[in-house]
């Protein structure tokens, strides 16, 4: 049976004497599918964070938001959501062309402040594909339609424990948009600054 984990994780918790609570975590945690209490979580989440890296290994994080449900779960092995256009970088979709490990964290922050984690091979599926096989691109923001849609097969899933999560309150959508918001296109000023980089330099 495959043990959940990296052979990196593993050496760390023998190094601090964790082995043994690390152990039970995994036997009474993490999963090989979305069980029912999980499929029912992410169909009410709204927001989550997406981890991929690409071929080489260079990591990226990134986020994604739409109504409740705009993470579809197919079955207890499979999620999916649809991408829309965004800065037309594409980076997570990018690395996903490389590497299809991905990583996905739902946190709800407003009424049981818990997370869960859903760890799997995703694919890229042409948006037409997905709507011929009944999938719909619900909550799309105006004027945008999804050209892909990423099918996520589910190898881990486990919580991520209350502690340290903050709760939020939800503004009412009607307050929320007669906040004025500041226009966040170049929000840190970073298009009138010249470029610079931190990396270390290597004779250092």
């Amino acid at each position: 049976m495959h043990q959940p984990g990296s052979d990196g994780e593993h050496a760390l918790q023998h190094e601090t004497g964790d082995a043994e609570r690390a152990q039970r975590f995994y036997d009474d945690q993490v999963m090989g599918h979305l069980n029912p209490a999980m499929r029912d979580f992410v169909r009410c989440q709204k927001m989550m964070f997406i981890a991929t890296s690409d071929a080489s290994g260079e990591c990226d994080s990134s986020f994604r938001a739409g109504p409740p449900g705009f993470v579809h779960v197919i079955d207890e092995c499979t999620v999916a959501w649809p991408e829309f256009r965004g800065n037309g970088v594409m980076a997570s979709m990018g690395n996903l062309r490389e590497n299809p490990h991905v990583g996905l964290l739902m946190v709800d922050f407003v009424r049981d402040t818990v997370g869960l984690h859903i760890n799997g091979s995703a694919r890229i599926v042409p948006a037409a594909d997905m709507k011929a096989a009944g999938f719909e691109s619900d909550g799309a923001p105006a004027g945008r339609h999804a050209a892909y849609w990423v099918v996520v097969d589910v190898e881990e899933a486990y919580i991520h424990c209350s502690k340290h999560i903050p709760r939020l309150v939800e503004m009412d959508p009607a307050d929320a948009a007669s906040v004025r918001r500041t226009k966040t296109a170049d929000y840190f000023g970073a298009a009138a600054m010249a470029p610079l980089r931190c990396d270390v330099d290597e004779a250092s």
